[in-house]
């Protein structure tokens, strides 16, 4: 593709001022030397040289200067991403220095997110791998040592293949989830709004979790009695998801005999937020930016001390954003956690919130 030019006359301009002067006074000082200063002839001197050395100089700046910086736009014009190629070419060294200074900042920002993305591609396949081979060597563990006799008893047969089940699950259940996240990233999901009570399905998630909370006595409470309805208008499928995620992880993490409390407040005239606060173990100050990628958790070890997928949040993230609403985090270690995210009131009835 041609570029197009466009020419500066400034350093023409100017130079042929500079010129013109200098020879002006040279002359008019011989002139008066040597007889008399005529100033009509003066003047169509200083004309003279000035025209003569302006496009003198325009076109030896077009023929040596022009030519190389063309050069330049050309070799730039190999990276189809950037702006700077498809501008006019300009033979003015302000303007041009100024292009290509901003062409290498945003070159060293795409470089530097590139290399960041190229990071975080690492992390997320060796992350994948190692979510994906513990259970599948779990499985062949298993299977393996059936096929090399263990299949005879009765009993190992029976415990063996339960447990290669339970792995298989868990399988099944990570890629699930990823399935989900992709969509939710690529914008693929189709949300079936509606409006609902929230209070109920919170409730409805309190007793679906009630006897995994039950096992580390934690108690799933709301902060306060709430006898009128609070109805909202999203996915209700989804924000059950999202509630799940969050008091699982709350139960996951909580100290024993601790508490999960749940609360439904006015934000603005058409919002409510609703908070996820415990009282176990926190996190520390430097983990809370990357909590909602996928994989990552704040146990580094590896010794993965808690079962799921490691996508929990990140779905609780996107499934928010797909909403078109906020997620917030605040935590302290030995503290606790609050996770909160913001809904849109339903437009059915005003909604009563303490």
């Amino acid at each position: 593709m041609a570029i197009k030019s466009k020419r500066s006359y400034r350093f023409a301009f100017r130079s042929a001022i500079y010129i013109t002067l200098v020879f002006t006074l040279i002359f008019g000082l011989v002139s008066r030397y040597f007889g008399g200063l005529n100033w009509l002839f003066l003047i169509f001197n200083s004309l003279t040289i000035f025209l003569i050395s302006f496009f003198a100089l325009q076109y030896r700046i077009e023929k040596f200067i022009y030519k190389r910086i063309k050069k330049i736009y050309d070799d730039v014009a190999l990276l189809e991403s950037t702006s700077l190629a498809s501008d006019p070419i300009t033979t003015d060294m302000r303007t041009l220095t100024a292009e290509i200074e901003k062409f290498a900042q945003d070159k060293k920002i795409e470089i530097d997110t590139l290399k960041i993305r190229e990071e975080y591609r690492k992390d997320f396949l060796g992350n994948v791998s190692h979510e994906l081979k513990t259970p599948l060597f779990t499985v062949q563990g298993y299977l393996e040592t059936l096929l090399d006799g263990a299949m005879d008893d009765k009993s190992i047969r029976k415990k063996y293949i339960t447990r290669a089940n339970k792995a298989v699950d868990r399988l099944i259940y990570i890629v699930k989830d990823l399935d989900l996240i992709t969509k939710l990233e690529v914008g693929d999901l189709n949300l079936e709004r509606q409006d609902f009570n929230v209070i109920d399905l919170i409730q409805s998630v309190f007793e679906l979790l009630e006897m995994k909370a039950a096992k580390k006595n934690i108690i799933l409470t709301f902060d306060s009695a709430y006898d009128d309805p609070i109805m909202v208008n999203a996915d209700m499928e989804k924000i059950q998801q999202v509630l799940t995620n969050l008091l699982v992880n709350s139960i996951k993490y909580g100290n024993d005999n601790g508490t999960t409390e749940v609360s439904v407040e006015n934000l603005i005239k058409n919002k409510v937020i609703i908070r996820v606060t415990d009282n176990g173990e926190g996190i520390p100050k430097q983990h809370i930016p990357r909590l909602f990628e996928r994989f990552y958790r704040v146990d580094q070890s590896g010794s993965r001390r808690e079962g799921g997928s490691g996508l929990g949040l990140a779905i609780v993230k996107h499934v928010i954003e797909a909403h078109g609403e906020k997620i917030y985090v605040e935590s302290a270690p030995d503290v606790g956690s609050e996770f909160s995210f913001t809904l849109e009131k339903s437009t059915m009835e005003n909604t009563n919130v303490e």
